[in-house]
């Protein structure tokens, strides 16, 4: 059809992956200083760069495969980039980081289940009054999410095998392989056995747009460059590890607020595709996205973080404390309310936005 378009790489999606080896490279080799503030900015720049380029690509090549295909791949691509920006604080800090994916684990499902669901809800209602989602589709996703989000964030305050809100080794190990097995258990429905539930009907979408696939050489491309772009993601954030510690402590936020800041970066693009597809008429991709990406964040990440404190001796602190085990335990409930219905309008939408504003001051404000 002469209306449709194939999906394209832009120049800079292509030259940030680049820049940001190239800066690895010269940093790693001690051609440039350690402690200078211009070189945080561009780090800081060059990370961005690559955390968007990395989602572009990611993207070109799930268009490729189609869905729900397409947001699988951009949901652990995300995730690849947040487990690698916790392990890079984490071998940064001088106690091994044991709070550090707590945070950002917490931060990821709580900025998913309240601000990008709120805001795709707000945007969408407003342009296209209702919007109908697959209930079993969504169903599954919150099932699988609120049981891993308890077994991970809330079930470790209330074990006895250790002090403090940890899990003991044989816990933690359990509740890697739960996390493993289940996520296992959703791809195989997502992608084979019931595929059918995350896909919405063509009459549902009728404002999608209409883009062609793009093409075998240009996935390959998108490919090579979506690898590059991790690699640089992850190797930054080990370079500005450091200078982001700082600017917290600055700031006057607790430490914690990390998580914010790792759980905001690594969704930022992933959260405007989401929101695009919503305001294009496409609510079952702009769920698949938001869910998709929660749910791959802390089934992947509590694995990794099993056997990296396993491999440092490290405790690590899971359960999060009493304020945030009640706005999470809200988060769930609300989302359950709000999305198996299969309709959404905005006022579900304002009801979630609520929430992410309590999230973000009981964040910056314990």
């Amino acid at each position: 059809m002469s209306g449709q378009q194939h999906a394209h790489n832009p120049r800079w999606t292509m030259v940030f992956p680049v820049l940001a080896a190239a800066l690895v490279l010269a940093y790693f080799a001690g051609l440039l200083p350690h402690d200078n503030a211009l070189l945080f900015a561009v780090e800081g720049v060059f990370l961005l760069g690559a955390v968007f380029s990395a989602v572009h690509h990611a993207e070109v090549v799930g268009n490729r495969v189609g869905e729900p295909f397409g947001s699988i791949i951009l949901a652990v691509s995300v995730t690849v980039i947040e487990v690698g920006l916790i392990v890079a604080l984490m071998l940064a800090a001088d106690d091994g980081g044991p709070t550090i994916a707590r945070d950002t684990v917490y931060s990821a499902v709580m900025l998913v289940l309240t601000g990008l669901i709120g805001l795709s809800l707000v945007l969408g209602g407003h342009k296209h009054y209702e919007q109908t989602i697959k209930v079993a589709g969504t169903s599954s996703y919150l099932a699988v999410l609120g049981t891993l989000a308890v077994i991970a964030l809330i079930l470790p305050n209330f074990t006895t095998s250790t002090a403090g809100p940890t899990y003991s080794a044989a816990q933690l190990t359990a509740a890697a392989l739960v996390s493993i097995m289940l996520y296992g258990a959703f791809m195989f429905v997502q992608t084979v056995r019931h595929r059918d539930y995350f896909l919405a009907a063509a009459d549902d979408e009728p404002d999608a747009e209409n883009l062609d696939p793009p093409t075998r050489q240009q996935a390959r491309v998108s490919l090579a460059f979506l690898l590059l772009s991790l690699a640089g993601v992850v190797m930054l954030a080990k370079m500005l590890a450091p200078a982001l510690d700082e600017m917290i402590e600055l700031a006057g936020l607790p430490q914690s607020f990390t998580g914010v800041v790792i759980a905001a970066l690594v969704l930022a693009p992933e959260s405007i595709a989401a929101v695009r597809a919503s305001l294009a008429n496409r609510p079952q991709t702009a769920i698949n996205l938001a869910l998709g990406s929660a749910l791959a964040s802390i089934a992947l990440t509590i694995p990794v973080i099993t056997l990296l404190g396993a491999v440092d001796n490290v405790q690590l602190a899971l359960g999060v404390p009493p304020a945030k085990v009640v706005l999470l335990s809200l988060a769930l409930f609300v989302s359950a309310i709000t999305l198996l219905p299969g309709r959404t309008t905005v006022l579900q939408g304002y009801v979630h936005l609520g929430l992410f504003i309590m999230f973000i001051v009981i964040a910056a404000v314990p």
